[in-house]
């Protein structure tokens, strides 16, 4: 059966990894080994700190020397060979201008190795210059929240931008979109947000709900958009990786930065990445860039039972105040990853407040004076350990504000085969890992016994991330995880060397790498690391998430994860234990939720321990179909008057239907079922896009 775009001709699972029973591998020719060619590196790694010193009334210090400070890096005291103090006037700053250091930082997002380096800049090119970034979430954002953001900006440049600001103005949808590079022009920049406005902004909600409309002709012209729009459609590591970008663009310069993300939300789901945040955070602190969230959204109010744009509550919540709780703790969430990107940056998140032209004054105010200290680390390891920075300052009554480290760099190309082993484990454990290899990963979780859970776990890669150096080699990828109790106890674990056999092709692109694993776990709350590596170039990926196995004994209608697959395959041995194997053909899973108009949607799920009458249960169910709020198409109601798996009580659903019998687009389906015996129901969603 063909495959997604974006899925590999060859599904590749892996084989005995402890506590993951009855996997296999297809095992591929070992390229012949070759001999390494020596080389001789060298060079020196300048730490630099931005420091500001206040005194007991909180005005800035100024006038000290490198003598007044002492800098240390783990408690061992550190040589300062590098001084100066920035200040920024807005009298006296250099004429205004454009530059071109944002050059190329679209091709950097989607492949770094592709990508042409920027024009050379240093830091006395922006000297006395305050840098700032406005990026505008438009996939977050309703219009009327672009508009508002918009308005902001504009009132800033018009009123209060002085000759000493460079600005910058970007966009983050699907990709990253530079709309001008930093400059002193007030005209232009004003012209740049006037394109704006109105016309941007889809506010593409989570999957769970009723989703936007999406235009039928964009979504046509987006069919052949690169893969990493297939991969972060329903997550959040599209934003956390443009952050990430702008920031690695704007290390080279030593001053402080400041990036405006003018956001509605950013709500983490299933889907996410949360090492992404990580590395999003760890770019900035290295790069002295600042973040500033502006939720433009503005203050709210949570109304119980809804506001005007949803429905009215159902059932006991209303009046029990779990209602009101849920959308309390909806709201909070929504803010959460916004107030984390300031707080770890040296920013500042502007949450429930109209007053959006607050967040630019505050740049100014945190950016206009300080002192650069840089000094050469004593520790030459590159083992991508954290390093606490502590600077300190002679003087009574001085305070002191600085980062508070950074993770080293780590280093793959002089590495024996423990030292790599090493450097999988080191970073299954370590706080911020390496996103270099976009990985993603997916679970689920079906009833084996009133305790006891089978839950499947997919890896997969894009293909076109994986290097393919000459047909006549292999291709080999490290996949190491761990599955984790709310303590950190692992619970189970993985670890497969996947190889692919020398003729596999020049290049891996429009297919996708997966593996499939899984675990049995108790009800409770989990979490998922995955450490991927590309054993040519070195190339790491992680992704983290947490995993959560519902106690279904206090459900009213006991209803199993809903698993979207486009492929059908012959399972290996010892997969037969698992749900998603039947008569001996497995149901591989679709990770990014995006399938071609050429396939076939496959649904499955299960419903455990239906109310049985005279006759056996009643169970009856269906898909429903939608398009934003309108309703494209349903399925015949199926009934059920007897369970499939009695070993488990469970009764078995799979459909079957045509991609091709939808539009492009975004769609949410709803899984009805309802058991007419118990005169109960459930309603889950899935949503997914047909492109």
């Amino acid at each position: 059966m063909r495959g997604l775009a974006c899925v590999l001709a060859v599904t590749l699972t892996g084989a005995g990894a402890a506590g993951f029973p009855g996997l296999s591998i297809v095992e591929g020719r070992r390229p012949e080994p070759q001999q390494p060619r020596p080389t001789f590196r060298s060079g020196r790694d300048l730490v630099s700190v931005d420091v500001v010193v206040r005194d007991r009334s909180g005005n800035i210090v100024k006038g000290l020397t490198a003598a007044d400070f002492e800098v240390r890096e783990d408690g061992k005291a550190q040589d300062i060979s590098g001084f100066s103090f920035q200040e920024i006037s807005d009298a006296a700053a250099p004429p205004s201008g454009a530059t071109e250091l944002l050059a190329g930082v679209e091709e950097r997002m989607a492949d770094t190795a592709a990508a042409a380096a920027p024009k050379p800049m240093t830091s006395q090119d922006v000297a006395g210059r305050r840098l700032m970034v406005l990026l505008f979430d438009i996939s977050s954002m309703q219009p009327e929240d672009v508009q508002r953001a918009v308005d902001a900006a504009s009132k800033y440049v018009a009123e209060q931008m002085t000759a000493a600001d460079l600005i910058a103005v970007a966009t983050v949808s699907a990709t990253l979109e530079v709309l001008t590079d930093f400059t002193g022009d007030r005209a232009k920049v004003t012209q740049t947000l006037a394109r704006l406005g109105y016309t941007e902004g889809t506010a593409t909600p989570p999957a769970e709900a009723s989703t936007a409309a999406t235009d039928e002709a964009a979504a046509e012209a987006e069919a052949a958009a690169a893969e990493t729009s297939d991969v972060d459609l329903f997550n959040n590591d599209v934003r956390l990786r443009a952050l990430r970008t702008l920031a690695d663009a704007l290390a080279p310069l030593e001053q402080k930065k400041a990036i405006l993300y003018f956001s509605a939300g950013m709500e983490r789901s299933g889907q996410d990445n949360q090492v992404e945040l990580r590395t999003a955070i760890n770019s900035a602190v290295r790069a002295h860039v600042s973040i500033y969230p502006v939720d433009t959204r503005g203050l709210q109010a949570v109304v119980p039972g809804g506001d005007a744009r949803r429905a009215s509550g159902r059932g006991q919540a209303l009046f029990s105040g779990r209602g009101v709780a849920q959308q309390f703790s909806r709201l909070a969430a929504s803010q959460d990853t916004l107030t984390s990107l300031a707080a770890d940056t040296g920013g500042r998140a502007f949450t429930d407040t109209n007053d959006v032209g607050e967040a630019f004054m505050r740049v100014r105010r945190d950016i206009s004076a300080y002192y650069l200290i840089g000094y050469s680390s004593t520790n030459p390891a590159r083992d991508g350990r954290f390093r606490r920075i502590q600077v300190r300052v002679k003087g009574d009554g001085l305070r002191v504000e600085s980062r508070a480290g950074y993770f080293a760099e780590r280093d793959f190309a002089h590495t024996n085969r423990g030292d790599r082993e090493t450097q999988l484990q080191e970073q299954l454990f370590s706080p911020v890992s390496s996103t270099d290899l976009p990985v993603m990963v997916t679970g689920g979780f079906f009833r084996l016994a009133p305790d006891r859970y089978y839950v499947p776990i997919s890896v997969g890669v894009p293909g076109y991330a994986v290097p393919v150096t000459s047909e006549k080699e292999g291709v080999s990828l490290d996949v190491l995880g761990v599955v984790s109790d709310e303590q950190g106890r692992p619970v189970g674990r993985m670890r497969e060397t996947l190889k692919f056999p020398p003729g596999a092709g020049a290049t891996l692109a429009g297919k996708q790498v997966l593996y499939q694993s899984g675990v049995t776990l108790p009800p409770g709350r989990f979490g998922v690391k995955v450490i991927v590596r590309e054993n040519g170039t070195g190339k790491i990926g992680s992704f983290e998430s947490a995993l959560a196995v519902p106690e279904l004994k206090q459900a009213s209608v006991k209803v199993s994860s809903i698993v979207l697959s486009t492929q059908l395959q012959p399972a290996a041995r010892g997969r037969q234990e698992s749900p998603l194997v039947r008569d001996g053909i497995q149901l591989v899973p679709n990770l990014t939720h995006v399938v071609g108009k050429d396939q076939k949607l496959l649904f499955y799920y299960e419903v455990y321990e239906p109310v049985e009458v005279e006759g056996g249960p009643q169970l009856r169910t269906s898909l429903a179909f939608y398009r934003g709020k309108v309703k494209v198409f349903e399925t015949p109601v199926v009934e059920r008057v007897a369970v499939d798996a009695k070993d488990r009580k469970a009764a078995i659903f799979q459909f079957e239907i045509p991609a091709g019998s939808f539009k492009p687009g975004l769609y949410a389906c709803q899984i009805n079922i309802i058991d007419a015996a118990a005169g109960r129901f459930a309603f889950p969603r899935l949503a997914f896009y047909v492109r």
